[in-house]
């Protein structure tokens, strides 16, 4: 538990705001796509989320065009809106773009914050992720991952680069839940991510970026592999 209170104190000083601060709908049925809590193909009644959020059906077709936007529901004629599948083509093509633009995310962060900023973060990924790993906590690993891409993308400070990762938020979220299940994925993941706040903290913007890049091209070695698990 006090792993977890840590962790949520420092999610809400870096995260992307909490349910309340945004549309609650939204975010919701957002948080339950990217959880699996609605798997791919699940049917989303208009009738059902109007009742159960107390807004009008109008409100819920707004929401349903948000979503639609983020690849995260299609809309289909007869059937109404259901939870798109990711495949594994725009899978790589994901990561194919996550590379590249998280890549220059963590040079930039190690380039203009100064290395004893991401300390907080070293202690995170010590013993309380380390811990969250043992005991198969994946919500409470992934809100530390979260986190970190996060705070290297705020301190990147490039409006430009952040508005680009934003748009692929949702879609990221729902990968990262998929792989991190994988064999081995979860304490290679650890490993990897504790060897890129390092360089945060010594200030490698170099090494920073190398490490991103291998992180993610790692995930989809892994996605790869196990393929037949995900898709």
């Amino acid at each position: 538990m006090a792993n977890r209170s840590r962790l949520g104190k420092a999610t809400r000083r870096g995260g992307r705001g909490t349910v309340a601060a945004r549309e609650p709908m939204l975010e919701v049925l957002r948080q339950r796509i990217a959880s699996h809590e609605l798997p791919p193909g699940s049917r989303l009644p208009e009738h059902d989320l109007a009742s159960e959020f107390g807004v009008s059906r109008a409100r819920v077709r707004e929401v349903f065009g948000i979503l639609e936007v983020h690849s995260l529901i299609e809309r289909i004629p007869n059937r109404g809106a259901v939870v798109v599948r990711l495949e594994l083509k725009q899978a790589q093509e994901l990561f194919d773009i996550r590379e590249m633009l998280e890549g220059l995310s963590a040079r930039l962060a190690a380039e203009k914050v100064a290395g004893e900023s991401w300390q907080d973060l070293a202690e995170l990924f010590g013993k309380p992720a380390e811990e969250a790993v043992r005991q198969g906590d994946l919500d409470t690993y992934l809100a530390a991952v979260e986190l970190l891409r996060r705070r290297m993308i705020a301190a990147a400070d490039n409006v430009l680069l952040a508005n680009l990762l934003d748009r692929l938020d949702d879609r990221i979220q729902v990968l990262m839940r998929r792989i991190v299940i994988l064999p081995g994925r979860i304490k290679l993941g650890l490993g990897e991510h504790r060897a890129l706040v390092k360089a945060l903290v010594q200030g490698k913007a170099d090494e920073a970026e190398r490490l991103k890049r291998a992180n993610i091209r790692s995930a989809r070695e892994c996605l790869l592999r196990y393929q037949n698990l995900v898709f």
